[in-house]
């Protein structure tokens, strides 16, 4: 009897409900985008079908975590999230979701290995490299942990612009049909690299925030007034 209950456990475990779970919410979001938005997906070819790969994007809105999801389509992705949304009793839905928690604005060993991880599987890792959600609806700076993990793992990267999700923090913005649409860019292939050198993880941060803000209009890029710092300092976590 013991053996049954601990084969069941084992097979109806987290490792049975995270993936269930993951695909139900993200064909449940993909739905509700094309009923409630005009909902568009550019370069969803450009995902490529295997290997470590780490989805980079912008980040407007609560909601973008499964907007990006629901975009990339055919694979599931693993994203951060910031440790308070994993208090419970609410926290279980993003554990159902897959997510793993990092300590805001700390250097998180343990979420760093938890993504190396993940990368060492040739899975899927979803990150905001501005590290925040963004308060102005301008992009803020990228912090250099997005390119640090890049590099240790030798994972490509792939840039995504999302636009439009900020307007769904008013929920009668729905009944207007917003437009809302993820843009997903030309992978970044990265050489491993055991030790990373601060001038390696410059060029990387760089080159991914130059790829996203190339995808993005205009009306959320920062001006050459201080509007940028103000981006990058306002805000919260990924999930905030």
């Amino acid at each position: 009897m013991r053996r049954r209950l601990a084969a069941l456990r084992s097979r109806f475990g987290w490792s049975f409900w995270v993936p269930a779970f993951y695909w139900w919410a993200t064909y449940a979001m993909r739905t509700v985008l094309t009923i409630v938005a005009r909902w568009k997906v550019t370069g969803r070819e450009r995902v490529p079908r295997e290997g470590a790969l780490i989805v980079v994007s912008n980040h407007l809105n609560n909601i973008d975590p499964p907007v990006i999801a629901a975009a990339i389509a055919k694979r599931r992705v693993r994203f951060m999230a910031k440790i308070e949304l994993f208090k419970w009793p609410f926290g279980i839905v993003p554990r159902l979701y897959g997510a793993f928690p990092v300590r805001r604005f700390e250097s998180d060993i343990a979420a760093m290995l938890n993504a190396e991880r993940v990368l060492k599987r040739g899975q899927v890792l979803g990150m905001f490299p501005e590290g925040t959600r963004s308060r102005t609806g301008f992009i803020g700076r990228p912090h250099p942990g997005t390119a640090m993990i890049a590099l240790r793992s030798g994972a490509t990267v792939l840039p995504c612009a999302v636009v439009g999700s900020e307007q769904l923090g008013n929920p009668f913005n729905v009944l207007r049909q917003p437009k809302i649409s993820v843009t997903i860019g030309e992978p970044i292939a990265v050489t491993a690299v055991r030790r990373p050198t601060q001038e390696q993880v410059d060029e990387l941060t760089d080159r991914i925030f130059a790829e996203i803000t190339a995808m993005l209009p205009p009306k959320y890029l920062p001006a050459n007034t201080g509007s940028e710092e103000q981006a990058a300092d306002g805000g919260d976590t990924p999930g905030d």
